[in-house]
């Protein structure tokens, strides 16, 4: 994982993430566990209702974004409804602006998609650069939110 920042686990380590079952390439987490979300694809055990992360490669947000956009967008609108949900792709926004081969879509409308998205269902997309770095953006996702909305031990102190 050369660059990538690993993960502290000091009072995260009482933390289940849950992995959903239909994640086909999911992360490593020391303390994980396989369930069924309803929506995105990482969330933190008993909170599953209010926390989640989908994960998307690029050629994944390409397809998504392309012949899956109505199921896309729903999967947006389903992500406003948590206290807090993100979008993370394993990809920098220089390396996203060069389409997949399999793709037509322009590159351009696919970022101004996600942009648009971003801003009207208020979940933020991130750009992680590769999937280490996606991996440690995602964990720390999910520790910042049990940290500061969930259960952890500054909940709700943060403003």
């Amino acid at each position: 994982m050369d660059g990538a920042p690993t993960p502290r686990v000091d009072d995260m380590e009482q933390v289940v993430i849950v992995i959903d079952t239909r994640e086909q390439r999911p992360y490593a987490f020391a303390n994980a566990v396989s369930g069924t979300l309803s929506s995105g694809d990482y969330s933190i055990q008993g909170l599953e209702d209010r926390v989640t992360i989908e994960r998307k490669t690029k050629a994944d947000a390409y397809g998504s974004l392309g012949r899956g956009r109505a199921r896309f967008q729903r999967e947006f609108e389903r992500l406003a409804l948590y206290d807090y949900a993100a979008v993370v792709v394993e990809d920098t926004v220089p390396g996203f602006l060069n389409r997949p081969a399999h793709s037509k879509m322009n590159p351009k409308a696919a970022i101004c998609s996600l942009l648009a998205w971003s801003v009207r269902y208020r979940v933020p997309v991130f750009f992680a650069g590769d999937r280490d770095h996606a991996r440690a953006l995602t964990y720390k996702l999910l520790e910042m939110f049990w940290r500061y909305r969930g259960e952890g031990p500054h909940e709700r102190s943060a403003s």
